[in-house]
C-alpha cells in the first residue's frame, strides 16, 4: 500500500466523540505506550553498538502522566488492549506499579509487554502479580554465538530462563518475536521452532523492517515471510494456513508439523511485503509523550506539552482524535517517496 496522506485540514473533520476513528475507517483499539527508550541490548537492526543519546529523564512521561493518558484512552476513546513497549521496559522500576494501576481501569484493558526477557527471571511473577495478562519476548535465534553476535551481549541464557518463567507465571500465550538475521537467520529457525513447540510458546517470525538507528535497512538484505515459508517446508515441515479471519492482528498464522514429529502453530508478520495497514488498529505513544498514529509516522503530537501545561482530559482527547483522524492509509515503504522515520525503534516503540 502507498502513503496516502491526509489533507491538510482533516483534522478539521474529526469526530469530536465516539471511537477512535481515521478518515480511511479503521478503529483504534490497541495502545501501544513505550515506557522507556533505553535498553541492554544493542541488536544490529536496531541499535548502534556504542548505543545513542538516550532521552533526558526529565522528558520522559512520569507514572502518573502515563496513567493518566491511558486513562483518558480507554475511559473516553474506546482502547480495549495496551501494550507496554520499549526500548526495554523492564529497565522502568515502576513498571509493576504502572501495570497494577492501569489494571484497575474500568472497563478493564487487555495489558500485554514486549520485553527481551532478559530482566523477566526475576520480575515475571511480578507483574503477572500486577495484573500483566501476557508477553512477547525477542529472541532471534538459539544458537549461542549466533545471539551475542546479533545483540553483541552473551545474555541468552538470561532469555531462555525469562521464558520459563513468564510461563510459570502464568503470562501466556507467551510469544516469541524473532527478527531473523540475514545471514543466518533461515539456519536458525528450525531450532528456534523447535524449542518454541517444545516448551508451548508461540513463535512470531517478523520481517526486519526500516526502522535502526543508522538508517542501514536495506529490502534486499531481509528475509522475508516468502522465504520462511519456503525454508520450513524444505525442512519437512508441514504448514497449513490458518483459514479463520485475522482482523487486526498482525501476524498470518500457519499449522505446522514439522519432520521431527512436533506441531503447533507459527505466525508470520510480513509487515514490508504483505502490508496489513488498511486493518490497522494502534495508536502510539513515545517515553517522551509524542503520540504517533504510526510506526512509521514523521509527525507526531506533543500530548506531553498539553499534560505539563494543565490541559484538561477534554483538550487532550481532542488533540489525540485529530491526531489520528489524519493518519495516512499505509506506511508507504514501496512508495519512491519513502523516507524512514528520524527516531528509530526504540525510541519509537514496538
Amino acid at each position: 500500500m502507498s502513503l496516502t496522506p491526509a489533507g491538510p485540514n482533516a483534522d478539521h473533520n474529526a469526530p469530536v466523540s465516539g471511537p477512535l476513528a481515521d478518515q480511511f475507517g479503521r478503529i483504534a483499539h490497541d495502545l501501544r505506550i513505550s515506557v522507556t527508550d533505553r535498553c541492554n541490548l544493542r541488536c544490529t537492526y536496531c541499535l548502534p553498538e556504542s548505543g545513542i543519546d538516550w532521552l533526558p529523564k526529565d522528558s520522559a512521561l512520569t507514572l502518573d502522566e502515563i496513567v493518566r493518558l491511558a486513562t483518558i484512552a480507554v475511559e473516553r476513546l474506546g482502547i480495549t488492549a495496551i501494550r507496554f513497549t520499549g526500548g526495554e521496559p523492564l529497565l522502568r522500576k515502576d513498571i509493576g506499579e504502572l501495570i497494577r494501576r492501569i489494571a484497575s481501569l474500568r472497563p478493564r484493558p487487555e495489558l500485554a509487554l514486549t520485553t527481551n526477557g532478559i530482566g523477566l527471571r526475576i520480575r515475571a511473577g511480578e507483574l503477572a502479580a500486577a495484573g500483566l495478562d501476557r508477553v512477547n519476548v525477542s529472541l532471534d535465534t538459539t544458537d549461542p554465538a549466533h545471539f551475542t553476535a546479533i545483540t553483541r551481549r552473551d545474555r541468552i541464557g538470561d532469555v531462555l530462563a525469562g521464558l520459563e518463567s513468564a510461563a510459570d507465571a502464568g503470562l501466556r500465550p507467551v510469544k516469541v518475536n524473532a527478527v531473523l538475521d540475514p545471514q543466518t537467520g533461515l539456519d536458525d529457525l528450525a531450532a528456534l521452532l523447535r524449542l518454541c513447540l517444545r516448551r508451548g510458546y508461540e513463535l512470531r517470525v517478523i520481517e526486519q523492517m526500516p526502522l535502526d538507528a543508522g538508517h542501514h535497512w536495506q529490502r534486499t538484505e531481509m528475509v522475508t515471510a516468502t522465504q520462511v515459508i519456503d525454508r520450513l517446508r524444505a525442512d519437512g515441515a508441514e504448514l497449513i494456513a490458518d483459514e479463520r479471519p485475522r482482523g487486526s492482528a498482525p501476524a498470518e498464522r500457519w499449522r505446522v508439523r514439522t519432520a521431527d514429529g512436533d506441531e503447533g502453530t507459527i505466525g508470520i508478520i510480513a509487515a514490508v511485503s504483505s502490508p496489513f495497514c488498511a486493518d490497522c488498529d494502534r495508536t502510539r505513544l513515545t517515553a517522551d509523550g509524542q503520540l504517533r498514529s504510526c510506526l512509521f509516522a514523521r509527525s507526531e503530537t506533543d500530548l506531553r506539552t498539553l499534560l505539563r501545561g494543565d490541559a484538561d482530559d477534554d483538550t487532550i482527547e481532542q488533540a489525540w482524535r485529530k491526531a489520528m483522524w489524519a493518519k495516512a492509509a499505509g506506511h508507504g515503504i514501496d512508495d519512491v517517496t519513502f523516507q524512514q522515520p528520524d527516531r528509530p525503534m526504540s525510541a519509537i516503540g514496538g
